[in-house]
């Protein structure tokens, strides 16, 4: 597709188109031999009067005759001149002629001669003027693109627009795929025929030694069609305006600070925004000083945010790299005296412009800034108060040295808006912040602070909340004692972020302990969690104007040393990993279940062979969903954490805190680990017990023997009362087989096992009643006691402390 309005020779092509111009065709001799359609409606001749006469009776005027008759006697293959003819009516024309030689058949010379009225091609030369400096020198970037949105053809203007995908191309090879946005517009332009125009905002760009504030493009696209009507492509024009016009300058700089400031609920990346914007469109430094009372944990008032509180620098930028003008570092105090108007402002709320001199009396108070500034060559600084809500929370220090224009009602007005919008914005980050911290503080007063030590499991954990905007979520851990040596391993996360969430994590991690001490098996206690989850979904619907969507994920896993078995359910959380130590790690098949909060769907359990030394390691979603990867990559990783079981629990904590999760997790994360500990069997001694009377006594016995093996003869007395009271309740109230277990870890534990699904209850006998007295004695012997049930039947235990620490 060519644009070039230029013929071979140089010469304009489109003034004498061969399909429009006026044409004849002279011999050698001079004689007119051809005469078209188009030269008699120039001249009024027909070809019956032109044909056989010579065309030197054509012209008007005398002195043209010798060029002429010299012009067809001479060697030149053309010849161009302006011409005077008679038209037929009697008239002067003035032609522009172009003529062409020809080689005819028998070596004659003949010539092709073009006429052209010399105004209207003087006129279509102009306009080709104007159309070549259009195109070729003036600031309009101008492109052609094919059908397929391929640059065909570029300006030079438009190549040094910077324009993605034209590079400096000039031809039709260029074949460039344009930016998206003159994508859209040449696809609009195809489609409807239409030629939309588009403003965009082009922003800063900051790059040492060069200064951009910004422009404003203008974008045109339209169809670009062939003589014969059809749509050949799409023509792009490009403006830019890089004029300094105050105004558009002024509206680029809000729509620019609209899209910086206030995207973010944190402070600091607040005021930093602002600082950026300000530097160097503005001011050529600017300092935010924030009163130290805005980072407290309280809610501000117009008295807690007093004026003469102590300021703190919290972000402060400027032209030069090194910060010459800055008197105080950021996070340092920054003490301004009382008479300057960065005080003075605070307590008037208003702004202050003032011209900085070597005799400005409150500079004189402060000798570092004097020598700073008057150094510079400081001549104004602006004082803006960052004020929201009629509360104080900082102010706002620009300076101008480098740009010689002082600060004027123009600055100040720009100026205290954008300070005005950062404002909200700020004081909007704090009070997130501060609810954040009240429920980061929810969160973790809420977690276990100190994991207990067990006979069963060797255990560390770590516990991140996510990133400030996101909000500190529901995830918790637990573990919790259980009769027999056992111990429950729990990580759940609640639904949702923020203090709401931190709270029902504190009550479902509640509700689960208390139905752990129950010692229900791990699919029967999610099932109990799932109706309390219901409750609480109901409850807060009904005290709620919209709809509440209230749910939790959790796992449950029971682990016993002695059994060396570990049994996990789940309710919509990931499957746990068991990392073996003469294996790689495994993902056990737990029915994966419905998350909490769905209701009337089962629970199931499954359980594990789980040898010592082995670790369990249970976790929260965001450990292994992280934004950056696929779920597969965070489960390999995971294993690659795991690898090693036998290496120092906090070790592994921290590879996978390393190699699993983002400086800043978009979700809070939880993990618990447990290296698993076995009971040997000599810390076990189990006995069937037959279900006569006479059993009582021999039970008795063969524990004290025990006792007195494991050398804890002191606790004879009360083992043999527990023992006898036990028994007797199961050969009294109980069916079926019945047998005896003691434990020795860090308590003695005794147990009484049966197959009847009744549960006895302590109660204090009067003084008539023979019987009744036996659990009662025994809560009053024992640490602990409670009963548990199983597929056979039930357990009824007692822990009492080793006689070491009676």
């Amino acid at each position: 597709m060519g644009f070039s309005s230029e013929a071979g020779g140089g010469d304009p092509l489109t003034p004498f188109d061969m399909a429009t111009a006026a044409l004849l065709m002279v011999d050698s001799h001079g004689v007119i031999a051809a005469w078209n359609q188009a030269a008699q409606d120039l001249l009024g001749y027909t070809a019956a009067d032109v044909l056989g006469h010579s065309v030197t009776t054509l012209f008007l005027e005398e002195g043209d005759l010798p060029a002429v008759q010299s012009w067809l006697r001479g060697a030149e293959n053309s010849w161009k001149r302006p011409l005077r003819v008679l038209h037929r009516e009697g008239r002067p024309v003035e032609l522009a002629v172009r003529a062409c030689r020809l080689h005819a058949v028998g070596g004659h010379r003949e010539w092709l001669v073009a006429l052209r009225d010399a105004a209207a091609l003087r006129e279509d030369e102009w306009h080709e003027d104007v159309a070549r400096s259009l195109l070729q020198q003036s600031p309009l970037g101008v492109a052609v693109l094919d059908t397929d949105l391929r640059y065909q053809w570029v300006n030079p203007a438009m190549a040094h627009l910077d324009e993605e995908g034209c590079g400096a191309a000039t031809g039709p090879a260029a074949g460039a795929e344009p930016s998206p946005i003159v994508a859209r517009q040449a696809k609009q332009v195809l489609k409807s025929g239409q030629a939309p125009v588009a403003l965009e905002n082009i922003a800063p760009i900051r790059v040492p030694g060069r200064e951009d504030a910004g422009h404003v493009r203008l974008r045109s696209s339209f169809p670009l069609s062939g003589a014969d009507g059809n749509v050949r492509g799409v023509c792009h024009a490009v403006l830019d305006f890089q004029g300094q016009d105050p105004a558009r300058e002024r509206l680029t700089l809000l729509n620019t600070a609209s899209e910086h400031i206030g995207t973010t609920l944190d402070l600091d990346r607040t005021v930093h925004a602002l600082a950026e914007i300000m530097v160097p469109s503005v001011a050529d430094f600017v300092a935010v000083d924030l009163l130290e009372s805005v980072h407290a944990p309280m809610e501000l008032t117009t008295r807690s945010a007093d004026s003469s509180d102590p300021l703190c620098r919290v972000a402060h930028l400027s032209i030069q790299e090194d910060r010459p003008e800055a008197a105080v570092e950021i996070g340092a105090t920054s003490h301004y005296p009382k008479e300057s108007p960065q005080r003075r402002s605070l307590a008037t709320g208003q702004p202050i412009r003032e011209v900085v001199r070597p005799s400005t009396p409150w500079l004189a108070k402060d000798p570092l800034r004097w020598t700073r500034l008057i150094r510079l060559g400081v001549h104004t600084q602006l004082v803006v108060p960052l004020r929201a809500r009629d509360i104080n929370m900082g102010v706002v220090t620009l300076l101008r040295w480098k740009n010689p224009r002082p600060f004027d009602e123009d600055d100040l007005s720009l100026v205290t808006d954008l300070v005005g919008r950062a404002a909200v914005s700020v004081d909007n980050a704090r009070r997130y912040t501060r609810q954040q911290q009240a429920a980061l503080t929810l969160q973790q007063s809420l977690l276990p602070q100190d994991l207990p030590d067990l006979s069963a499991v060797e255990a560390a954990y770590r516990y991140l909340p996510a990133d400030s905007e996101v909000g500190v979520g529901g995830d918790w851990f637990d573990v919790i004692p259980l009769s027999g040596a056992r111990v429950a391993l729990v990580v759940g996360d609640v639904v949702g972020h923020g203090i709401h969430a931190a709270a029902s994590m504190g009550r479902l991690r509640a509700a689960v302990q208390t139905l752990a001490d129950l010692d229900l098996p791990p699919d029967e206690l999610l099932t109990k969690v799932d109706d309390l989850v219901l409750r609480l979904s109901d409850e807060a619907e009904a005290t709620s104007d919209g709809p509440v969507v209230f749910g939790a994920t959790c796992v449950y896993a029971i682990y016993d040393p002695i059994a060396r078995t570990v049994t996990m359910a789940r309710a919509g959380h990931p499957t746990p990993a068991i990392a073996h130590l003469d294996g790689p790690v495994e993902f056990p098949d737990v029915p994966a279940g419905p998350p909490l909060g769905l209701g009337g769907l089962p629970f199931e359990s499954a359980e594990i062979p789980v040898e010592e030394g082995s670790i369990i390691a249970l976790y929260t979603d965001g450990l292994i969903e992280a934004s950056d990867r696929d779920v597969d990559v965070g489960f390999e990783r995971l294993c690659f954490a795991l690898a090693h079981p036998d290496r120092p629990l906090d070790e592994i904590c921290d590879t996978m805190v390393r190699i699993l999760l983002p400086d800043r997790p978009s979700d809070d994360v939880a993990f618990l680990i447990a290296r698993t500990r076995a009971l040997s069997s000599d810390s076990v001694a189990a006995w069937d017990v037959s279900a006569e009377p006479s059993a009582v006594h021999e039970a008795r016995e063969k524990s004290v023997s025990q006792l007195e093996v494991w050398g804890l003869q002191a606790a004879a007395f009360t083992t043999e009362l527990i023992v006898s009271e036990l028994v007797t309740n199961a050969i009294r109230h109980a069916s079926g087989p019945i047998s005896l277990r003691l434990i020795r870890e860090h308590t003695l534990i005794c147990e009484v096992s049966d197959t009847s699904s009744t549960s006895p209850h302590m109660r204090r006998a009067s003084g008539t009643e023979e019987g009744g007295r036996g659990l009662f004695l025994i809560a009053q012997m024992a640490q602990r006691w409670g009963t548990r049930y199983t597929a056979e039947g039930k357990t009824i235990w007692a822990e009492q402390p080793l006689p070491a620490s009676l």
